[in-house]
């Protein structure tokens, strides 16, 4: 299941940008809905909220370490843990997406322009943040239950 929904976020995600950069010019915002919901293509040469601006070979290089440190922590995780390993699918396919076009374009393709919300994202960078979110809450809850389970054991 991790390698089915990682390579299915990854394919939506470049799929997307693939949509936004034939079809629209580069700068240009298309409104959806009025004043809140809007395509907009934009080059990010850095991170979230547009960080660490034009460090492409650190970004790759990062990637790479952490998406081979997760493949290795992952042939630890038992099977039965379906939520962790979603979790974590969620978060690798997010940051291919995004290392694909660091890769190949030397910046990431963004377009999700909710007003509301300053920065301009995509498809990966929210796999990527709702992962990431996921997993601190999953990790806390997840010790807090074995902590729980070794008070019982003791006692």
């Amino acid at each position: 299941m991790f390698w089915i929904v990682m390579i299915a976020i990854v394919a939506v995600d470049q799929l997307s940008k693939y949509i936004i950069v034939r079809s629209m010019e580069l700068g240009q915002s298309i409104e959806v809905i009025d004043g809140f919901f809007h395509l907009t293509y934009v080059l990010n040469t850095g991170a979230s909220f547009s960080l660490l601006q034009d460090q492409r070979w650190f970004f790759i290089v990062l990637t790479v370490i952490v998406l081979a440190v997760v493949f290795i922590y992952l042939r630890q995780i038992p099977r039965d843990k379906k939520l962790l390993r979603l979790l974590l699918a969620g978060f690798c396919g997010g940051a291919i997406g995004n290392f694909i076009d660091r890769l190949y374009q030397g910046a990431v393709v963004d377009f999700l322009d909710f007003k509301v919300w300053p920065p301009v994202f995509n498809v990966a960078d929210s796999f990527l943040v709702v992962s990431v979110i996921a997993l601190c809450i999953y990790i806390l809850f997840e010790e807090k239950s074995v902590a729980k389970g070794r008070e019982q054991k003791h006692e």
